[in-house]
């Protein structure tokens, strides 16, 4: 590993950091004009009588920003003095429902809830926690972390510690607290000291470190990183380079292999689409092009024969707007 301190690595000028957009880059914006009060009446309307109106909760829960949907819990308890998440719960179905409650939580909330599934569930999902943990910003952890111990009674550190062992619960934990101070874990495995390099500092100074180490050891950090491990702490670093080299790159290709092989990772797409809508979404799908050739559009929309209701409503996240394009995708699912 190339010694690096608090200055910035010498040698040849690294490549440019992934370019940096200006402006904003999600793909979903405040919808102008949106009343919390007359956003309850359609979802009230949706539910109410015979059948449910998914079309109508596509289109306005697909057309708010997060901001504009979270308070629409709060509405609808003072309009109808119901609770908005049951309602809805004992109206639709499966993934769907997944993706409408998802909608509707807070950030950080949503997170949370992801972490605690994935920690609790069938099986710890390793995938999951690396890409929450690696991508969000310490602000972001901390907020996380608080939620998860108010909403489930203990640590997010603990949850982990008790989930995972070895060099992985190292990494996780760490990815956690993302506090470590300069100069700890000097003196270790090669494990150790690939985490606390890359849970201790910026993602630009980890970039020039990155290049850096090819220039000394003539290949690529990822290369000597499955060289020298295995299993999930050769996986999960693996992806927390990737995800600081590139982010918008790392997420288009969790979206890639989620569409892959038999059947579509439904929760992983739910997560990416909704947690990304807001962020950095316009640059994943210049990636996903780049990467495979092919618009992310068109790859989500493949699979429109599996689980059609779900992937329509992702197509609408990801498109921005509920235009003539969206209602017609919408009629396919319907008639199948």
């Amino acid at each position: 590993m190339p010694g690096y301190g608090g200055g910035v690595p010498t040698g040849p000028t690294p490549p440019a950091a992934p370019a940096v957009n200006k402006g904003y880059r999600g793909t979903i914006k405040d919808f102008p004009g949106a009343d919390p009060l007359r956003d309850v009446e359609v979802l009230r309307k949706a539910m109410k009588g015979f059948g449910t109106d998914e079309n109508a909760i596509i289109e306005l829960l697909g057309s708010r920003s997060n901001k504009q949907r979270v308070p629409l819990k709060a509405a609808y308890k003072t309009t109808y003095g119901k609770d908005l998440v049951s309602d809805l719960k004992s109206e639709l179905r499966g993934n769907f429902e997944s993706l409408v409650l998802a909608m509707l939580k807070a950030p950080a909330h949503f997170d949370a809830s992801e972490l605690r599934e994935a920690i609790s569930g069938a099986g710890t999902d390793e995938a999951c926690l690396i890409e929450i943990l690696s991508s969000r910003s310490n602000a972001e952890i901390r907020e996380i972390t608080k939620i998860y111990k108010t909403e489930y009674g203990k640590s997010l550190e603990d949850a982990i510690s008790g989930d995972t062992s070895g060099h992985f619960r190292r990494l996780l934990v760490s990815l956690s607290q993302k506090l470590h101070a300069a100069g700890e874990n000097k003196v270790g495995t090669d494990e150790s000291q690939f985490n606390a390099i890359l849970c201790a500092r910026s993602k630009p100074h980890l970039r020039q470190v990155f290049h850096e180490y090819q220039q000394m050891c003539g290949k690529d950090i990822e290369k000597s990183i499955c060289g020298e491990m295995s299993g999930n702490v050769e996986s999960g670093m693996v992806a927390v380079v990737k995800c600081i080299k590139n982010t918008p790159a790392y997420f288009a290709e969790r979206l890639h292999k989620a569409m892959q092989g038999a059947g579509t990772k439904d929760r992983t797409l739910i997560r990416i689409m909704v947690s990304r809508s807001e962020v950095d979404m316009l640059d994943i799908r210049q990636e996903y092009l780049r990467l495979y050739g092919k618009s992310l559009y068109t790859a989500i929309s493949v699979r429109l024969t599996h689980t059609c209701t779900i992937h329509c409503t992702i197509l609408m996240l990801y498109s921005h707007m509920y235009n003539t394009h969206n209602m017609w995708l919408w009629e396919i699912c319907v008639a199948h």
